[in-house]
Order: structure tokens, then C-alpha cells, then sequence
């Protein structure tokens, strides 16, 4: 069993303050990444993924708040500013072309 190394007391505080990073991680791709501005140029009426969320009047400041958007909602959004059929599909989709052009 591998042991996690112990944090640092500016890691222990950006947690505690709910603003832990996920760069850390090597296997955690950001939406910035994923959803860069050529995906989005090219896939939605929106040239960044902010813009696709502020347009939809979501108030999303991390991915565990796009998370928490019913399901429902977020793809009828997903369907009337984007390619796509629902949230699953965009975000699959975004991987796979991560994936390609890393």
C-alpha cells in the first residue's frame, strides 16, 4: 500500500477554505484544459467554458458546482448552446480530444 505524502500547511488551508487545487493530480485534467477555447469554438456558440456556464446563468466557480446542477437542466443547456445531445456526450467527447492532441 502506497502512503500518501503528508500535506503542507498551505494545502491543509486552501482544503480547509474549500479551494483545494487539483493540479496536483496527474491524472485530473482541469475544464480549462478540456474545454479550451478551440473545443469550445467549435463545438458551442461560446468561446470559453466560462462564458457557456454565465450564459446558462449558472454560478459555477468549481467542477464540484457543475456537478450539482441537475442533470436535467444543465442538458437542455448543453442542447441549445452546443453540438451535443446532453452533458455526458460534451464531456466525453472533450476527453477523447484531450486525449488526441496531448
Amino acid at each position: 500500500m502506497r502512503r500518501q505524502k503528508p500535506m503542507t500547511m498551505e494545502e491543509l488551508m486552501n482544503e480547509l477554505q474549500g479551494q483545494k487545487t487539483y493540479q496536483e493530480d496527474p491524472n485530473h485534467i482541469s475544464f480549462e484544459k478540456l474545454f479550451n477555447e478551440a473545443f469550445m469554438s467549435k463545438y458551442s456558440n461560446c468561446k470559453s467554458f466560462d462564458e457557456f456556464v454565465i450564459k446558462g446563468n449558472f454560478q459555477v466557480k468549481t467542477e464540484e458546482d457543475v456537478a450539482d446542477i441537475p442533470d436535467e437542466l444543465f442538458d437542455r443547456h448543453v442542447v441549445r448552446e452546443t453540438k451535443f445531445a446532453d452533458w455526458k456526450t460534451m464531456l466525453e467527447t472533450a476527453n477523447k480530444e484531450y486525449v488526441r492532441i496531448s
